[in-house]
């Protein structure tokens, strides 16, 4: 049986763009518009490890 007092915990190492705190903690932790965010994560997909690289190469 499911129990419903627990909630996932978020999967830290993904960007979720649909979510306005996600994409306002990432922008500010790297330094860029959310534009520049979307163009990375459609460039290398939405693992937080491979944006920082290509953000910072």
């Amino acid at each position: 049986m499911d129990n419903l007092t627990k909630k996932d915990q978020p999967d830290r190492s993904k960007i979720n763009m649909h979510e306005d705190y996600e994409v306002k903690y990432w922008t500010k932790e790297l330094g860029v518009t959310r534009e520049q965010l979307q163009e990375a994560i459609d460039k290398v997909g939405n693992s937080a490890s491979a944006i920082r690289k290509e953000l910072t190469t």
